[in-house]
């Protein structure tokens, strides 16, 4: 795919500096290296201090750019405020919400409610509270993007994932709206419907796959679509599975996803049946 804009028109647009939240590895790193290449300065943030220095060192060393890092919770409730007065200097033409754990999944009931209700604030009240902060900065500013990260998850329910798909369908949504509502104040706004993704997450969580994408790969098919649509998928296998999950119906959606994420999480799994929405009741 070519780009939607070239690299100075990217610069002016996106830059001087992007936080990236959630930028400390895996993909959120892949995001950081693409932009350092492009020109743009950056702020990670994420809890983990020691992943954070390590992966500003190596792009400081890397690449001429300029990195500051915040180790800071992003399910605490003042986390705009927190990124907000440390990035009150800078003039920030990019937010990059990467976070949102796929981690602790499994049985909804086995798990506590505090678990399912970290994912929730982690995938929805972060992005919501980041967004509207950096929001109005950037529609102020005339030009900029958010770049919200969701899942293919996102599209259908699944046991054993049914906290995480619906976080992720937030920020599906709340992508679309926003890609709608900020145009006209020359924001671009996507949600990436990430697949399969070769992460330490993913890695830990699954024992890894051979099909599973490169992040480099996710965070630079990203930014290029930036400023094109409301939704990116990365990989063709991806975009084939989301436009098949968009026009099917919702059951047999349902089924198929939670007995993959059985086998995942080796738990057990048993067909459902019930009516679609359009059918006549019984």
């Amino acid at each position: 795919m070519t780009a939607t804009y070239d690299d100075e028109t990217f610069r002016d647009r996106f830059g001087p500096w992007a936080v990236i939240a959630g930028g400390s590895d895996g993909i959120g790193a892949a995001f950081a290296a693409t932009l350092v290449r492009r020109g743009i300065n950056l702020v990670l943030v994420a809890r983990d201090e020691a992943k954070l220095s390590k992966t500003a060192a190596l792009l400081r060393e890397k690449y001429s750019c300029e990195v500051r890092c915040l180790s800071s919770d992003l399910t605490s409730p003042d986390i705009d405020e927190q990124i907000g007065s440390f990035t009150s200097d800078l003039d920030v033409g990019l937010l990059i919400y990467n976070a949102g754990s796929g981690r602790q999944m499994g049985s909804f009931l086995d798990h506590t409610s505090e678990n399912w209700m970290r994912q929730v604030q982690l995938a929805c009240n972060g992005p919501l509270a980041l967004a509207h902060h950096f929001g109005r900065r950037l529609r102020d500013r005339g030009r900029g993007g958010i770049v919200l990260m969701s899942s293919l998850s996102s599209l259908v329910g699944s046991a054993y994932i049914a906290t995480y798909s619906a976080a992720k369908a937030f920020d599906t949504t709340l992508g679309e709206g926003l890609w709608q509502e900020l145009r006209p104040s020359g924001v671009d706004v996507v949600s990436c419907l990430a697949g399969a993704t070769d992460t330490e997450t993913f890695r830990d969580d699954t024992g890894g796959s051979p099909d599973a994408m490169d992040p480099k790969e996710v965070a630079e098919g990203t930014l290029d679509f930036l400023g094109s649509g409301p939704l990116y998928v990365p990989g063709a296998g991806n975009r084939a599975a989301a436009a098949a999950l968009m026009s099917s119906t919702r059951i047999p959606l349902i089924n198929g996803m939670s007995e993959i994420n059985a086998k995942n999480f080796k738990l057990s799994y048993t067909q459902a049946k019930g009516l679609e929405f359009d059918e006549e009741s019984a």
